[in-house]
């Protein structure tokens, strides 16, 4: 699946004390420690990572391929393959995925909508516990 491609580069930051208010188009790789008020998109074509980090808060839509969440999100969450929930991940929004990764602590207030192909069943995988 995803893990078979090579990760694409983060060449983008959003850095810890900055605030943006607008959409946000990326390519590749995108990091979050700051605020965004605005939707983060992936162009497609390219392979694509988003990391949200634990400091970070996005007020918006998110869309990418591979999707990392430590911080919170205010607003529906698209992960064309995969959707990785780490443990201080807060999601208010609804979550569509085609992979999701949900490690303990992680939090959704909003509908789990797998992407599904034809009769194709979404993967669900519990991370393992290091507690």
């Amino acid at each position: 699946m995803f893990n078979s491609k090579k990760q694409p580069p983060i060449k983008s930051l959003i850095a810890h004390c900055t605030q943006i208010t607008g959409n946000v188009h990326f390519t590749e790789g995108l990091r979050v420690d700051g605020e965004v008020t605005g939707n983060l998109i992936a162009n497609e074509g390219h392979t694509s990572i988003l990391v949200i980090s634990e400091t970070a808060k996005v007020t918006g839509e998110i869309q990418a391929d591979h999707v990392i969440i430590n911080g919170k999100i205010v607003g529906p969450v698209h992960a064309r393959e995969l959707l990785e929930l780490q443990p201080k991940a807060q999601i208010e929004g609804d979550v569509h995925y085609k992979a999701l990764e949900m490690h303990q602590g992680a939090t959704i207030a909003g509908l789990l909508r797998p992407m599904l192909l034809g009769e194709e069943k979404p993967v669900l995988t519990l991370a393992a516990s290091n507690g």
